[in-house]
C-alpha cells in the first residue's frame, strides 16, 4: 500500500488502456441485471439514435476506479468516488478471443477506455488522498468518457 509520504500532488500512480468487447457487456449485464438491448443489440441503438451499441456507463467507471482499487491494493480504503458521465462508448462489433483470467485484456476489443490516475489533493493531516481520473475514449479524439471522476482514498 502506498504511503503518504511518498506522495506529490501531480504524481501518476497508473495509466492504463482497457479494452472492452460486446461479450464484456452481455457478462456486466448479466452481473447488473442491467438489459437495456442498446447495450448489445444494433438496431435497437441505433433506432435510439445512437451510433450503435454503446457501454454501460457504470460499467466505464466500475473499470476507471478498478485502477486506483490495484493501485491502492486495499478496495476498503476507496472512501468516495464520484464522476460525471460525459460522453458514450461505442462498442464495436469483435472477434471475442476471451481469457477469463484477463476479461478486459482483449486484443480485438471493440473499445478502449484510457485511464490515468494523478494525485490531486493529500491532506496530511487526515491521511486522505484525493486521486483524479483521465477516462478518455482514444478512438474519438480521446473525449471524455467520465468527467471530474476523483476518487477518495485513506492511507
Amino acid at each position: 500500500m502506498p504511503t503518504i509520504e511518498n506522495l506529490n500532488k501531480g504524481d501518476v500512480i497508473a495509466t492504463r488502456n482497457i479494452g472492452i468487447t460486446r461479450a464484456d457487456l452481455i457478462r456486466y449485464a448479466g452481473a447488473s441485471k442491467d438489459f437495456n438491448p442498446i447495450h448489445w443489440s444494433d438496431a435497437t441503438a441505433q433506432s435510439a439514435e445512437l451510433p450503435g451499441v454503446i457501454a454501460h456507463g457504470m460499467l466505464s467507471m466500475g473499470l476507471a476506479v478498478d485502477v486506483v482499487t490495484e493501485w491502492v491494493e486495499d478496495p476498503t480504503a476507496i472512501i468516495d468516488y464520484q464522476t460525471r458521465f460525459s460522453s458514450m462508448l461505442p462498442v464495436d462489433e469483435t472477434t471475442d478471443s476471451f481469457d477469463p483470467a484477463r476479461p478486459f485484456e482483449n486484443p480485438n476489443a471493440g473499445a478502449q477506455l484510457e485511464v490515468t490516475g494523478k494525485i490531486g489533493a493529500i491532506n496530511e493531516e487526515t491521511k486522505v488522498v484525493r486521486v483524479d481520473l483521465s477516462v478518455t475514449n482514444p478512438s474519438d479524439d480521446d473525449a471524455r468518457v467520465l468527467t471530474r471522476a476523483q476518487v477518495q482514498v485513506q492511507l
